[in-house]
């Protein structure tokens, strides 16, 4: 006679709750957020020698989709030269934004963090002032760790953006 004791038992569901706060902690940690930091850094530079490169009749295009697959993991379609002009010069702006707000939002983690650093004498009127503790604090949670928490969901969203757009103009 097989009792409660002997039938095998599963783990509990996880809470979904932990399941998202998890993920929200574990992402500035993954290769996927730095894959795709990686993108919205090297796609400006590309797409500006691509400009004049394409005018010259390289296979710019075959690049730019290339680098969509390789940092995004998503696969582009089309043939070797469709799209490289219009994308390298049409998609410039939002690389450009995309850059600096990647860069940006990434320097104010290490920035925030050192925030002593580079105080000055007088942090009485700092954020999180009048004392040096609770200015540094203040400047480690608010600006180190919650930007650092934002920003590969800062940079997700960035990079959808551009793929979309790669999708609209190199297939």
């Amino acid at each position: 006679m097989t009792t409660t004791r002997d039938l095998p038992t599963r783990p509990p569901a996880p809470d979904p709750t932990s399941v998202h706060a998890w993920n929200l902690v574990r992402a500035p940690f993954t290769a996927t957020t730095w894959r795709r930091t990686a993108y919205a850094l090297l796609a400006l530079p590309l797409g500006l020698a691509c400009i004049p490169l394409a005018l010259l009749g390289a296979p710019t295009a075959r690049w730019q989709r290339g680098l969509v697959r390789r940092f995004l993991d998503t696969e582009i379609s089309g043939t070797a030269r469709a799209g490289g002009l219009p994308h390298a010069l049409l998609a410039t702006p939002l690389n450009l934004i995309t850059a600096f707000i990647t860069l940006y939002g990434w320097a104010i983690v290490p920035m925030n963090l050192g925030w002593p650093l580079r105080a000055g004498d007088d942090y009485s009127s700092a954020w999180g002032g009048p004392t040096f503790a609770g200015a540094w604090a203040f400047h480690a949670v608010i600006g180190g760790i919650g930007f650092l928490l934002l920003m590969p969901w800062v940079v997700r969203g960035l990079t959808a953006v551009q793929v979309r757009v790669a999708r609209a103009l190199l297939s």
